[in-house]
């Protein structure tokens, strides 16, 4: 995941290749739902990827009860540290929904 991430960050100007960050989600997205396994929470980057993570009460049907969304820019900023998940929230680059939809204790994942 460190190499698929350090690939596409820092960011830039413009957008790094849609192919290497969509690996780098999808890798970074794997590796928070091992690290809190779970089916409590859904997070999603639209377009590339969506995972269930932290333990509690399952969800199988219909909308989640604990959403969190954002770009791929924001949560690669998140699981690198780079950006505070109190200040994505502030700035409204995160939409979070449901109890237990802080990732905060969670984030960093990593730091490049």
């Amino acid at each position: 995941m460190r190499e698929a991430v350090a690939a596409v960050l820092p960011w830039g100007d413009a957008p790094p290749p849609r192919p290497a960050l969509a690996r780098a989600v999808r890798l970074s997205l794997r590796t928070l739902a091992q690290v809190a396994p779970g089916r409590s929470v859904e997070v999603r980057v639209p377009p590339f990827a969506a995972v269930q993570c932290v333990e509690g009460p399952r969800h199988t049907r219909g909308t989640p009860p604990n959403v969190v969304e954002m770009d791929a820019r924001t949560w690669l900023e998140l699981a690198t540290g780079t950006l505070q998940w109190t200040d994505a929230l502030a700035e409204g680059r995160v939409t979070a929904s449901g109890n237990r939809a802080d990732l905060s204790g969670l984030l960093p994942l990593l730091r490049l």
